[in-house]
C-alpha cells in the first residue's frame, strides 16, 4: 500500500490551520480519502471525524477565521469552508436505533465506536492528521491488501441498520474487491434484498448510478441478477439486458468513450420508451436523465444505417448512445459536427414560392435530400431548392 502523505490532498496549503483548529489529537482523517490514498487513488473528499461537539467545531473554526456551514449539524457534520475545497467535519457518533432507513445517533467520544457504526472495514480506517499513523480497530488493512470487501461484524446486522448497504456492497466490490467475494456478505445481500423496496427512490437510484459509472460494473451486475437483488430494485431488466451492459462496456472501451451511468441503465431495460419514463420516475431521475433515457430507448436496427443522419436528428449524444447500445460503430461520429441546413425559408420565398405551407413542404424536402446527400456544401443545397422549386411548376 502507498504512504497517505503521497496522496496529494494531504497537501493542501489550508490543512493545517484547520487541524490546529481543531486540535491534532482530538481528529482523524477518516473514510474514503484514507482508504483512496493508501491504494494511491486520489480521493475527491476528505474527510475529518473529531471528538468535539458540532457548536464546538463552529466555534473554534470561526476563531481561526475559517467559515462553516451546517451541512448535517443535527447529526453532527460541519463543513468548513477552505480556499482548496470543502472538508467534512463529523462529531464521533454511535447508532442508538435504527431501521433500516435512518439511524437515530448519539455523540461518542472514543474512535472505535465511531468506527463500529461505519459499513464495511475498509471504510473504517482513521489517520493522524500529522503524523498519518492508520488506526485500524477491525482488520480493515488486511483485506484493502487483499481486496477484501467485508461488513464490520454481522453482515446481516449491519445490513438490517441501513438496507442501502446492499447496493453499497456491491459497489465497492465492483471498484475493490477481488474474486472470490466475501460469503457472509453475498449471502446476506441475497437474503435481505426485498428489503430494498423500502427505501427512498432518490437514495436507490443514486446509488445505481455510482455503480454503473464505474469502470466495468457488468461482473458485478450480473451477480446482483443471479442474487435476486437486481430485480429488486429493476424489475424491468432481464438476462438479455444484463449481458447487453457487457457488450456496451466493451463497446465504449474500445471506442474510447467514457463510461456514463444513464447510458448504461438504459442498456439494462428493453428499447421501449414507455418502460424507460416508468424506470426512470421510480428513481427519480433528473429531468434531463429522464428525456436521455427515453430516447436512448426509442433505438431501433434503422438507427445503425445513417449514423450522421441519426446525429442531425437526435443530437451527437443520443446518437452515440444508440449505436452504441445497438453494437454499431460511432467512428462516423468522431470527430464530426452536427451541421445546420444552409437554407432558411426566406429564400425559397425570394425563390418564388407563395409564403404558406409550400414554404415548409419544400424546405422539409430539401433538408431531407440534404441529409441523403451527406449534409453537402451551401452550393449544392441551393441546386436542391432550385430543382424543388422547378417541381412544383
Amino acid at each position: 500500500m502507498k504512504p497517505i502523505t503521497e496522496a496529494e490532498w494531504t497537501k493542501r496549503p489550508d490543512l493545517p490551520t484547520l487541524i490546529a483548529a481543531l486540535g491534532a489529537d482530538e481528529c482523524r482523517y477518516v473514510g474514503g480519502c484514507v482508504r483512496d490514498a493508501l491504494m494511491g487513488i486520489e480521493a475527491h473528499d476528505v474527510d475529518l471525524a473529531t471528538r468535539h461537539a458540532p457548536s464546538e467545531v463552529v466555534l473554534r473554526l470561526k476563531d481561526a477565521g475559517i467559515r462553516t456551514v451546517p451541512t448535517g449539524i443535527e447529526h453532527g457534520t460541519v463543513t468548513a469552508v477552505l480556499d482548496s475545497g470543502p472538508v467534512e467535519v463529523t462529531t464521533l457518533r454511535k447508532d442508538v436505533a435504527t431501521d433500516g432507513r435512518r439511524a437515530t445517533v448519539a455523540f461518542a467520544t472514543g474512535w472505535k465506536d465511531d468506527a463500529a457504526r461505519r459499513d464495511f472495514t475498509i471504510n473504517a480506517l482513521y489517520a493522524h492528521p500529522e503524523t498519518f499513523e492508520v488506526s485500524d480497530y477491525f482488520g480493515g488493512l488486511d483485506d484493502l491488501a487483499a481486496r477484501r470487501v467485508r461488513f464490520i461484524g454481522d453482515a446481516h446486522e449491519r445490513i438490517r441498520e441501513d438496507h442501502l448497504r446492499i447496493l453499497r456492497y456491491f459497489r465497492f466490490h465492483a471498484r475493490f474487491g477481488s474474486e472470490p467475494a466475501n460469503e457472509e456478505a453475498v449471502a446476506a445481500c441475497r437474503e435481505l434484498a426485498p428489503t430494498l423496496k423500502g427505501l427512498s427512490r432518490e437514495r436507490v437510484g443514486w446509488e445505481l448510478q455510482n455503480l454503473l459509472a464505474l469502470p466495468d460494473p457488468s461482473p458485478t451486475i450480473a451477480r446482483m441478477a443471479e442474487l435476486g437483488v437486481l430485480a429488486v430494485v429493476l424489475p424491468e431488466t432481464g438476462g438479455v439486458q444484463v449481458n447487453r451492459l457487457a457488450r456496451l462496456v466493451t463497446a465504449e472501451r474500445e471506442a474510447g468513450i467514457e463510461p456514463d451511468a444513464i447510458r448504461r441503465l438504459a442498456s439494462l431495460l428493453p428499447p421501449d420508451p414507455s418502460c424507460a419514463e416508468q424506470v426512470a420516475s421510480r428513481l427519480r431521475l433528473s429531468n434531463a436523465q429522464k428525456k436521455r433515457i427515453k430516447l436512448d430507448a426509442a433505438r431501433t436496427e434503422a438507427d445503425t444505417a445513417n449514423p450522421r443522419a441519426l446525429a442531425y436528428r437526435e443530437g451527437i449524444e443520443i446518437a452515440r448512445d444508440r449505436l452504441l447500445l445497438l453494437d454499431a460503430s460511432v467512428s462516423d461520429l468522431r470527430g464530426w459536427d452536427v451541421p445546420a441546413l444552409p437554407l432558411k425559408g426566406g429564400e425559397i420565398v425570394a425563390a418564388g414560392v407563395c409564403a404558406g405551407p409550400q414554404v415548409a413542404k419544400v424546405l422539409r424536402t430539401v433538408e431531407s435530400r440534404w441529409i441523403d446527400e451527406g449534409f453537402p456544401d451551401e452550393v449544392r443545397t441551393r441546386e436542391i431548392m432550385a430543382e424543388e422549386v422547378a417541381n412544383l411548376a
